[in-house]
């Protein structure tokens, strides 16, 4: 996934074939946040299943730990990882391959 380059004469707009009038597309959309989500496995329970959960209940995913995860945004793979341990001592992806077809589904 590549990003345009930012010119250092204007680094609010750059020129498209597609710009508004005036011939500048503005790069306010790079401050949208957007919600990524990372999978790292799936399972299958019946309502029955759900319906049993208790705390401490463990559910076994289709995924081992070694597995990579995939990232989405609005149901579209824009990257694979691995999950690793920051320094804080919390979770995080290391991206390990940025998706070629932004219309795939992270399934």
């Amino acid at each position: 996934m590549a990003y345009p380059e930012m010119t250092p004469s204007d680094e609010n707009a750059v020129e498209s074939d597609d710009a508004l009038p005036g011939g500048k597309v503005y790069r306010s959309i790079y401050n949208v946040p957007v919600n990524v989500i990372v999978s790292i496995g799936q399972k299958r329970l019946t309502v029955s299943e759900i319906l049993e959960l208790r705390p401490d209940s463990v559910i076994a995913l289709s995924a081992r730990i070694e597995d990579p995860v995939s990232l989405t945004v609005d149901n579209k793979l824009i990257a694979r990882g691995e999950l690793i341990e920051t320094e804080e001592g919390g979770l995080g992806v290391k991206i390990t391959e940025i998706a070629e077809d932004p219309d795939a589904t992270g399934t």
